[in-house]
């Protein structure tokens, strides 16, 4: 992939320097500018991702760079450089929409972050303002939607099992799409021609699934007033999907190890023995292995079960591909609502991209499908995520109270690796600057152990190093 190309902006040639040698060493492609006119005008006609500008240039304001770019080249993102004297020029050059500010003088780590977040925006309005013009054609209905390596990688792994016989288990949380994955592997298989069929065994009680998956003869039963076919019997050379394999009564996963090992089953109430062809595909948001060893399930059927086994990733794991998946049904819901809607804000597409989907894929289709019936405007911003009544709104994303253990355990997973984890950083950052880099103070400041804070400093990669670029005159 071509790196991201940056021009840095300043009179003083140690800064450009400074900046070019480190945002190299990170992959950036990088020019230079000591005249604010030059360098505005190379802005205008170059294929630049970002710019770095000094608010206080001898030629030409900072202010009026940014300002230009805002009207000719809104597609450059930029982070203006000031010194410490100059927060006027700073939160002016927010307000005509730079991205960030340095300032003056700052590390090396200061730097690359600033620039790994712009650039990352700016990929994010990038991806939004494609995903938007592309909008009715860009997907089919009923594909799957991912561009994540992991999801690649699952991908290659179904073209490789699908043309086989092969029992695959897949795993993952409720609402990853697993039956999506399991059909997909159908329609890639020798029996693509053939019957497609699922069971969720966390709708059936034992002795009702027992006789879905088997069926039963007449008079079996109370109720049971003919013959029918189970499962097993219908998807006879096709491909039986076992969803929830986790609920399972221990009882049917005995008659179902043995269908599996020997290709027979007799139905509920018979005396004849039917034969079935059937590739099994099963499915499980709990960890099997785990059951096995608390007894809850058959550790030979888990064997039988786990020859392929596939893990379909959380939508938080793979938050690049959550602004292709809102588009996906946002067209979608559009077509069957006969609404026009152009697409989202980049403030909302940042929300929803932000957010940990507890509920994965399922939950982000029924909020674009609320979303959709509640528009009434073209563009979905973040005030359409804070209506009223909506349930899955940004103040809810934030506050939302979890409904189950799974949801819990994703929230409190976010709440520290995310929220918590930026905070922390602050704090030791924050805590390092006022004791001049010096830990011991720092950590008496706050009172802390030093043993702890230098831990602490460890887990966020911070050291106490000064500023390595040289300082500006400004």
């Amino acid at each position: 992939m071509k790196p991201a190309s940056i021009l840095v902006i300043d009179d003083e040639k140690a800064i450009c320097d400074g900046c070019r040698l480190i945002l190299k060493d990170q992959g950036y492609a990088v020019d230079v500018c000591q005249s604010g006119r030059k360098g505005l005008d190379m802005l205008l006609t170059g294929p630049y991702d970002l710019s770095l500008v000094d608010m206080k240039l001898p030629d030409i304001h900072g202010l009026e760079i940014i300002e230009t770019l805002k009207q000719e080249r809104p597609d450059i993102c930029v982070v203006a450089m000031t010194g410490y004297s100059s927060v006027e020029n700073a939160v002016a050059a927010m307000k005509l929409g730079a991205f960030d500010y340095l300032s003056k003088p700052f590390s090396d780590e200061d730097l690359v972050i600033a620039v790994d977040r712009a650039i990352e925006n700016k990929r994010l309005k990038d991806e939004n303002r494609f995903l938007r013009q592309q909008l009715a054609d860009r997907f089919d209905f009923g594909e799957i939607i991912g561009e994540n390596p992991r999801i690649l990688k699952l991908f290659d792994e179904i073209q490789k099992v699908a043309p086989t016989d092969t029992t695959v288990l897949l795993y993952g949380e409720t609402g990853t799409g697993k039956e999506l994955f399991a059909r997909a592997i159908h329609a890639q298989s020798r029996r693509s021609h053939r019957q497609f069929i699922a069971v969720d065994c966390s709708t059936f009680a034992p002795s009702v699934l027992e006789s879905e998956l088997f069926g039963h003869v007449r008079g079996a039963f109370t109720g049971a007033v003919k013959d029918k076919p189970g499962v097993l019997e219908m998807a006879d050379a096709g491909t039986f999907f076992l969803d929830e394999a986790a609920n399972l009564d221990l009882s049917i996963q005995g008659k179902l190890l043995r269908a599996m090992e020997t290709q027979e089953f007799r139905p509920v109430g018979g005396s004849h023995i039917k034969k079935s062809d059937v590739r099994i595909i099963a499915a499980a948001n709990r960890d099997l292995k785990v059951m096995v060893k608390e007894g809850a399930f058959r550790e030979d059927l888990f064997y039988r079960l786990n020859v392929f086994p596939l893990f379909i990733p959380p939508l938080r794991e793979r938050r690049d591909d959550i602004p292709r998946l809102l588009y996906h049904f946002l067209g979608l819901f559009c077509r069957q609502t006969g609404k026009r809607i152009d697409g989202f804000s980049d403030e909302a597409l940042e929300m929803l991209t932000s957010y940990a989907w507890p509920g994965n894929v399922r939950q982000l289709k029924n909020t674009v499908e609320r979303l959709v019936i509640l528009a009434d405007k073209p563009i979905l911003d973040d005030r359409s995520l804070s209506r009223k009544g909506d349930a899955d709104g940004p103040a809810s994303f934030r506050e939302r109270v979890p409904e189950t253990l799974e949801e819990l355990r994703a929230a409190k997973k976010d709440l520290i690796e995310n929220r918590f984890g930026q905070i922390e950083r602050a704090f030791l950052k924050q805590a390092l600057a006022a004791a001049d880099g010096n830990i011991t103070q720092a950590a008496r400041r706050v009172g802390m152990q030093r043993s702890n804070f230098s831990a602490l400093m460890k887990k966020h990669g911070l050291s106490s190093d000064g500023p390595r670029t040289p300082p500006s005159g400004e």
